[in-house]
């Protein structure tokens, strides 16, 4: 059970002076500072980690730096709400988040078992945050601090925000916002709506008076929502409804289409310029959305990671947060993706427009990691969802404004979108110039179909930005397959593997790729993972570890795994829906390791392919008894088993950790 363990205190009794350097905490810090109260309680399903890339944190800052008194509560206990309380109520509003993941997803894997290892708590503890998060919170926080709005934020409360599917229950939710029975939920990055909400409070307006705010949600009671004029065109200024929750709810062919048709409107009123407002009748009520907060210019995003963090977890804590171990020399350049992988939700909660620092405040956070103790002069990461996507826009704003395209590089990049890499180049070379700097790299991905237009930028980033091994993520082989998950062919994964090939040659180094790829995505029938395992071994890739398919809450893609349809063609997808199907598929893309050969040629016997069984050179798996079979290897070896390769091939590598 959550909770912080005790406060590092000086002799006298008080805050001590590294302590200072964080967000109050307790009571004892609000005196140190002579605050009798809060402005705003921020509640935190992640530890106190003062950073930017910790969303909590990141708030948190940005409020205090408009003048507002801002409180910390991280991983509090959850059997009762005192620990909440300790603080005492804020004057404003408490703020709520899970963490920087769905809590849910934190918790459990594909094949829904418990994680061994909680990334963002201490010692990587589990069981320091409850499930779903943001719910249990709020009915604490109601509980401990009754009438005191409530604000639910963060990427879970923004992903489940309409009715949605919920994986590990098997089943459809509702909206977050009604079973939290907060005032209002925040969706997207939240820096905009939250300033907004904390003035229009300060000023003396209540929170039921905050019906207007972008990029929020609210709850509409009987009689409050029913005569809401209905958007029937793209530009006029009625209200788009959505199915109601209990029309996708329904376990029917009709609730699956219902959820289909839900997820394809929602989808197309995702950018800034152009999205309606939106409502979803939950039984006698219903959830009002606001159009998407309008995203953040070069200069406030500057003005962010501008702000003092302490860029260190709290002195509280007895062990290390491996969350920040992994990111606490990486820099974030930028925010948001315009690929639409269906797959992945960055885009639908950063959004498809990219924002970008200036090269400027981006070295002020060079020289600011240099002042670090533990800094050795190596950039783990310059970069964000997709590292060469800084400084990318639509080569007109009023083009980018009307667009309702999800990708704007699938089917192929778009004629309007701006690929030049030059602004990425000047920024990668003031940053490798910058005294104390020894190596920067880029390991947040590159997408590959952007690269290949760019041969400067391989040689760039062959020659000083890739550490032996360059992550980038081809998913799969299959056209069907990267069709539904809106991925470029493999054939610009290829090119762009000869190009660094012979950039990181003529650069003198020997580098490979870690290519990672996806099993049991919807659409992705057995076929067609074998014919990926064929494609790997034909190449000498061994991957070490491969990302078993999570449908998580909001993605296309989990619309596709729940209804078996193309939410954009209402056509029917094939899914590996049995945890058994699912691991048959990951077996697959393992064919090299004789710990999944079992399940792989049960995948293989079941599609018809016995003649991919054996010990001939075309063959993925070795027989399980007799000729050819480990078996017999392994007794002439003395039972030491198969002993994997040193070297994964020269034209790809081993994945070395999960996606």
């Amino acid at each position: 059970m959550g909770s912080l363990v005790s406060l590092r205190r000086s002799r006298d009794g008080g805050p001590s002076a590294d302590l200072k350097r964080f967000l109050p905490t307790t009571r004892a810090d609000m005196d140190a500072r002579g605050w009798d109260a809060l402005d705003i309680l921020i509640v935190n399903g992640d530890a106190y980690v003062d950073h930017p890339a910790f969303g909590g944190a990141l708030i948190a800052r940005f409020l205090e730096a408009r003048g507002y008194r801002v409180g910390m509560i991280a991983q509090p206990r959850w059997d009762s709400p005192d620990d909440l309380a300790r603080m005492g109520a804020p004057r404003l509003f408490v703020g709520i988040t899970a963490g920087n993941l769905d809590s849910m997803l934190n918790k459990l894997t594909a094949q829904k078992k418990v994680r061994s290892e909680d990334q963002y708590s201490p010692g990587g503890r589990t069981e320091m945050r409850p499930n779903r998060a943001t719910l249990v919170y709020s009915n604490l926080v109601r509980r401990a601090m009754p009438g005191v709005p409530i604000v639910i934020g963060g990427i879970e409360a923004s992903l489940r925000r309409i009715a949605h599917y919920d994986y590990w229950s098997d089943q459809v939710r509702r909206s977050v916002l009604l079973d939290a029975k907060a005032d209002l939920l925040v969706f997207g990055m939240g820096e905009r709506p939250i300033w907004e909400i904390a003035d229009r409070l300060r000023a003396g307006e209540r929170i039921s008076d905050l019906r207007d705010v972008r990029g929020t949600a609210y709850v509409l009671g009987k009689g409050q929502w029913e005569d809401l004029p209905k958007s029937r065109y793209v530009r006029d200024e009625k209200v788009l409804w959505l199915p109601s929750y209990e029309e996708v709810a329904a376990p029917t062919d009709e609730g699956r289409a219902a959820f289909a048709r839900m997820s394809k409107l929602f989808q197309h009123e995702t950018n800034p310029g152009n999205g309606r407002r939106l409502v979803q009748p939950h039984g006698a009520q219903a959830v009002f959305f606001n159009p998407p907060a309008v995203p953040l210019e070069t200069a406030l995003m500057d003005e962010l990671y501008d702000l003092p963090f302490a860029r260190a977890p709290h002195p509280s804590y007895d062990a290390t947060i491996p969350a920040f171990e992994t990111v606490k020399h990486s820099i974030v350049t930028m925010r948001g993706c315009f690929g639409g992988c269906t797959f992945c939700s960055i885009t639908e909660h950063e959004g498809r427009v990219i924002q970008w620092r200036s090269s400027e405040s981006i070295l002020r956070e060079v020289r600011a990691l240099r002042r670090m103790d533990d800094f050795r002069g190596v950039i783990t990461d310059v970069g964000g969802p997709t590292a060469n996507m800084y400084a990318m826009k639509c080569k007109d704003d009023a083009i980018e404004k009307a667009c309702r395209r999800l990708s704007c590089v699938h089917p192929g990049v778009c004629e309007n979108l701006g690929t030049d890499h030059g602004p990425l180049l000047d920024v990668l070379k003031k940053v490798r110039q910058e005294k104390g700097v020894k190596k920067a790299f880029l390991a947040s991905g590159v997408r590959y179909d952007l690269a290949e237009r760019s041969p400067e930028f391989i040689r760039e980033l062959a020659r000083h930005h890739t550490g032996g091994q360059l992550s980038v993520a081809p998913e799969h082989v299959d056209l069907d397959v990267l069709d539904k998950m809106k991925k470029p062919p493999v054939t610009h994964y290829e090119n762009f593997a000869e190009q660094f090939a012979c950039a990181s040659s003529d650069a003198g180094k020997d580098q490979h790729l870690v290519p990672y790829f996806i099993s049991g995505h919807p659409g992705s029938t057995p076929e067609a993972m074998i014919a990926l395992a064929l494609w790997l071994k034909e190449r000498g890739v061994r991957p070490r570890q491969v990302q078993d398919f999570i449908p998580t809450p909001m993605s296309m893609a989990t619309a596709m795994y729940y209804t078996g349809l193309d939410p954009f063609t209402a056509e029917p997808v094939y899914t590996a829906r049995e945890l058994r199907d699912k691991r048959k598929q990951k077996a697959l893309l393992l064919y090299w390791d004789p710990a999944h050969h079992d399940l792989a040629r049960e995948a293989l016997v079941e599609a018809g392919r016995r003649d991919l069984i054996g010990s001939a050179a075309h063959c993925l798996v070795p027989p399980a008894h007799g000729k050819g079979s480990l078996s017999i290897h392994d007794r002439r070896r003395g039972g030491r088993g198969p002993q994997p390769s040193g070297r994964l091939g020269k034209r790809g590598g081993g994945s070395e950790r999960a996606r």
